[in-house]
């Protein structure tokens, strides 16, 4: 390994060493050209690029962050949410579709840029959409004829040849309304951007409505600005109201006056969870009850709104939504359940009745479904070769054995052709950055080389391989940790101080053979600076199956802790490691678990860093923590003994909070409602605010100055100790 040491400005820094790869890969609907983004210089900031696969050309489609094509707008609040909602940090272009009318037409290229719309027809250049400033989430339809948004809360479309006016399409906006946006629960916690769907032959737009009027207004105030501005969110807290939502379909040449609206039941305390259209025109929609655990599946006549039920299910203690549905053209679907324990695809008919189970076993399908009806076959992400991995399967709709197509140990990412023969192979692992083949989806054999990083490897960049390995607990279930440990703390005899760095929340795994395990460097700086650094995914993390999943059902902040002191514990017998010198830190559920953690054992954790911690689950929105949890009425028990505030006067160990104070998903409310509990049990702790951060914080100065902070915090409490 080379000798090079990082600095706190490198662990400060985005994009990560290795990161700067092709992302959004996508094939043009010809098949014949991959499609991406890429930094410029490796910044943040992205243009569009093509690569010819029979040519091997590759070229820039965008020239928009350069600054050669000039933009009017700026991003929005609503532009600025979404883009905390989906964790995104890239700038410049960020977003783009291609639509192809029919087989040897031209394409049409949609690009959202700076608060404007841009667009391309093949051969020609890329031009601004007149009159498309402040339009939010913009969709071509499928023939590309037209172009579709949302503005000042109504859903409107525009033709794409630059002929004729914007059309409005919906009415009612206003405070706490919307039409064709996704309502906060959807973005942030159901995985579900969008709040409109084209229909497949583009002549109808099925779009949701939100009324949120009755949800309390949550002020946000900018304290860090030379004028206050404040922000009013409709949050909906655990226990109480959500937003009301409809679903309508209106035509592209009709009015907001010919809206008609689905039957979603008679009960409106409901999550609209999925909608999608059917190859035949049929719209249909999954409808999640409000404790999670009963959803249907539902087909709608589009002329009346009538709906039938093709079919239901219920789980137990909760149904986790997947994005797994597939139509066939005749009607028949792919759908994927946790009803064996593990995620697996099955094929239903057209009425909604089983078929046949595809795929089986102790091991789940992850994603990424792709269905080629002419061959019959269906391709889909999975963990079949171990959890910590991901590779790409292909089974056969009739049934039968799985074959894998990605050979190589580690993560697999894939985007397939539409034409079924060839696929995007993204692969990484712990030694390996980001690499880009195209693939044969016969056999997997590679057929070209798309992108590779020359010269970064973790020897290279002075970095350590984490080792990734596993350990039973007691009551012998088996977790997967990782370790970080440079040789020299391995082999020098002398026991170093150990810190825990802990996610530990569901629907997230953090020990995977990637390279985004070894490009986390905060984690290799204080490996460089003498601590061995541990993370462990406790019970209640994803990807193990729902019994791994659902041990933290109703009590949340226990036997996630628990498993972090296993692993403590599992480290321990190593010589290297000082168990007597331990500390902790992490973000959102894993600065939650950072609180719980110093309370539950401070004999163990002596320091701890608890980034945007959520103290008192009433205070965090309904989808996530009722699915967890259920109701606050229903399991007040449970809701206090998991919290962190009425345990506030046992804290025996160095504590550092760390919030943004504009943070809408975690509010920094419960920073400050620990402060209060701290202070009045006259407990020490230390307090970092950054007044004009979110839940992510961005800028680089708070970053470095974050970083900073917590390393002269550990190396005060816990190496010096």
């Amino acid at each position: 390994m080379t000798d090079r040491q990082l600095s706190l400005g490198d662990v400060a820094h985005y994009p990560r060493p290795g990161t700067n790869a092709p992302s959004q890969v996508a094939f043009t609907p010809d098949s014949q050209k991959v499609a991406y983004l890429q930094g410029v210089a490796g910044s943040l900031e992205q243009e569009l690029w093509t690569y010819d696969l029979k040519s091997r050309e590759r070229r820039q489609l965008t020239e928009l962050v350069a600054g050669k094509m000039s933009s009017a707008g700026t991003l929005s609040l609503n532009e600025e949410l979404q883009r905390e909602r989906s964790r995104q940090r890239k700038l410049g272009v960020t977003n783009y579709q291609f639509v192809q009318a029919a087989e040897g037409a031209p394409f049409i290229l949609l690009v959202p840029f700076d608060g404007r719309l841009y667009l391309m027809r093949e051969g020609e250049s890329l031009t601004p959409l007149p009159d498309s400033e402040g339009a939010i989430d913009a969709k071509l339809s499928h023939d590309g004829s037209h172009v579709a948004f949302v503005r000042d809360g109504e859903l409107q479309v525009a033709s794409t040849d630059g002929v004729g006016k914007v059309r409005t399409l919906t009415s009612g906006a206003t405070d706490g309304v919307t039409n064709g946006l996704a309502e906060y629960i959807a973005q942030e916690e159901m995985e579900r951007e969008a709040g409109y769907w084209w229909s497949p032959d583009g002549t109808r737009l099925a779009f949701e409505r939100v009324d949120s009027r009755h949800i309390p207004l949550y002020p946000i105030v900018h304290q860090g600005t030379e004028h206050i501005t404040v922000e009013e969110h409709r949050y909906p807290f655990a226990g109480a109201r959500n937003a009301i939502v409809q679903l309508g379909i209106v035509a592209v040449d009709g009015s907001s006056d010919n809206v008609t609206w689905m039957d979603l039941g008679a009960n409106d305390d409901i999550y609209l969870a999925r909608v999608a259209w059917r190859p035949d025109g049929t719209l249909c929609a999954l409808i999640q009850s409000r404790d999670q655990r009963t959803q249907q599946l539902v087909a709608f006549d589009v002329q009346s709104g009538t709906a039938t039920t093709l079919f239901e299910e219920q789980g137990d203690p909760w149904l986790n939504l997947n994005n797994d549905l597939r139509f066939l053209n005749s009607g028949a679907f792919l759908w994927s359940s946790e009803r064996t324990g593990f995620r697996h695809l099955s094929l239903y008919d057209a009425t909604g009745h089983e078929v046949r189970v595809l795929t089986e076993g102790p091991w789940m399908v992850t994603g990424q479904v792709t269905l080629d009806e002419k061959q019959h076959l269906v391709y889909f992400q999975g963990t079949r070769d171990g959890a910590v991995e991901r590779h790409l399967y292909v089974v056969s709709l009739d049934g039968g054995p799985l074959r894998r197509l990605t050979p190589e140990p580690g993560w697999h990412d894939v985007m397939i052709a539409p034409d079924c023969r060839s696929f995007v192979d993204i692969w990484q692992s712990v030694e390996q950055p980001p690499r880009l083949t195209l693939r044969s989806l016969a056999d997997g054999e590679v057929q070209d080389l798309l992108f590779e990083s020359e010269g970064i490897t973790p020897d290279a960049l002075g970095l350590c391989v984490p080792e990734i390995t596993s350990f039973r607990t007691h009551d012998d279930v088996v977790l997967y940790a990782a370790i970080y440990a440079s040789e020299q703390t391995r082999t020098a005899g002398q026991p170093r101080p150990l810190v825990v760095s802990v996610y530990g929340g569901p629907h997230a795994q953090s020990i995977t053979n990637s390279w985004s395990l070894t490009v986390d460097l905060r984690a290799q700086y204080l490996a460089q600076q003498g601590f061995v650094v541990l993370k462990v995914d406790n019970r209640g993390s994803a990807n193990r199956g729902l019994v791994f999943e659902a041990a933290i059902a109703h009590s949340m902040g226990h036997i996630e802790v628990d498993d972090q002191l296993e692993g403590v514990r599992f480290l321990a017998n190593r010589p290297y490691v000082n168990s007597q010198r331990v500390g902790i830190y992490g973000w959102s559920y894993g600065g939650y678990m950072v609180c719980r953690a110093l309370l539950q054992a401070p004999e163990v954790f002596v320091a701890g860093i608890a980034g945007a911690p959520v103290t008192f689950w009433e205070g965090y929105d309904t989808h996530y923590t009722e699915r967890y949890m259920g109701s606050p009425v229903t399991n007040a028990t449970g809701y206090k003994t998991s919290a962190v505030l009425p345990y506030a006067e046992k804290l025996a160990s160095k504590l550092l909070l760390i919030h943004g104070m504009v943070d809408e998903n975690v509010h920094v409310r419960h920073t400050t409602r620990l402060v209060e509990a701290l202070t009045a049990a006259g407990q020490d702790y230390e307090l970092a605010l950054f007044p004009e951060a979110r839940h992510m914080p961005r800028h680089p100065a708070y970053l470095e100055y974050l970083e900073r902070k917590l390393v002269e915090f550990l190396r005060h409490h816990i190496e010096q100790a």
